[in-house]
């Protein structure tokens, strides 16, 4: 179905008692700062839930004024519903608002989600079939509640149109700078994103948590020290004899712990906290590519590459062109490029 561009995009953000603020306030600011700064009028924004009225927050902050669901016009362009806590999703269930978002599936071009928002979504059945995501520690939550929903862990957000899932809390200013750069154009979304003194616009195959705190979480104390020395330093030899020394335990033993503890092998686990390191390299230095593969401990460019493109899907080029930061060279980086 085609969607013709209106002079203002109607944009509903959905929320009721118990949902998270920031996932209603975040959108509201970014659209409202494109209104401000960008582009005067692109959007009108209604604040709704299933009754109207004034809408309780996680946090305790209200927002009043929110129109009944039944009051929403028909040409509404752009649906967000937030999330919030297992029993205020539960609420939102039985309050119709599936139901609604059922009825609107034809006539909107973009219905969305904003961390565990995505669950009220999966209740609908829209998210059947389909890939979408949610906060990273309501992942197998999710796929447990509706298995038919392709659930994608390590997303920021991810665009199925008409359909869009985005992580957790601060993700849903990610998914709506999106929309931003969609509708005005990636200067208008880059404007608002410094408004908004953002890092950076994160697209949505950025990974939600690096792997180093995923590890260090599943990891028992007598591994979990071992894992952060790797992930604050992973240059140097990484090599399987050399970390099981550094453990006290035989090669053998060092490997089935590794493994079991964290569902990695210790080789793997050494490669994605290289990335991961070169993917923070790569957005705030300037420095030569083969620098970034010399500094996280890659032998060679070409492994980096390799690495990078199996890890993140984008050559390392490709990444610093979308993430990283045009900004002086420091006389530190200088002194290190020389090294």
């Amino acid at each position: 179905m085609s969607f013709p561009a209106p002079p203002n995009r109607k944009i509903a953000l959905i929320g009721y008692d118990g949902v998270q603020s920031l996932d209603l306030v975040g959108p509201l600011e970014v659209f409202s700062m494109v209104n401000r700064f960008a582009v005067a009028g692109a959007y009108e924004v209604m604040l709704a839930s299933p009754q109207g009225g004034e809408i309780v927050t996680n946090s305790g902050v209200k927002l009043a004024g929110s129109l009944p669901l039944s009051m929403l016009p028909d040409e509404l362009d752009t649906v967000l519903v937030g999330g919030g806590s297992d029993d205020s999703i539960c609420t939102a269930y039985a309050s119709g608002l599936p139901e609604w978002l059922q009825s609107r599936i034809g006539s909107t071009r973009r219905i969305g989600s904003v961390c565990t928002g995505a669950f009220i979504l999966a209740a609908a059945g829209l998210l059947d079939g389909r890939r979408a995501t949610t906060h990273w520690d309501n992942c197998d939550a999710l796929r447990a509640f509706r298995p038919a929903v392709q659930v994608e862990p390590d997303a920021i957000y991810v665009a199925e149109p008409p359909l869009y899932t985005s992580a957790g809390v601060t993700a849903g200013i990610d998914l709506c700078l999106s929309f931003v750069e969609a509708d005005h154009g990636p200067e208008t979304a880059l404007t608002v994103a410094r408004y908004l003194v953002l890092f950076m616009h994160r697209a949505g195959g950025q990974s939600q948590y690096s792997v180093g705190l995923k590890m260090q979480a599943a990891a028992t104390p007598r591994l979990r020290g071992l894992i952060a020395e790797i992930c604050m330093d992973p240059s140097g030899d990484l090599s399987l004899p050399r970390l099981a020394e550094r453990a006290g335990m035989t090669e053998r033993t060092f490997s089935r712990l590794f493994r079991k503890e964290t569902a990695m092998t210790p080789a793997a686990f050494v490669e994605a906290a290289r990335v991961d390191r070169a993917r923070v390299l790569l957005e705030s230095s300037d420095w030569p590519l083969a620098r970034v593969a010399e500094r996280v401990g890659f032998g060679s460019l070409d492994s980096l590459h390799r690495a990078f493109q199996r890890r993140v899907g984008v050559t390392p080029g490709d990444y610093r062109k979308r993430f990283g930061r045009a900004r002086p060279m420091s006389p530190q980086d200088a002194a290190d490029m020389t090294r």
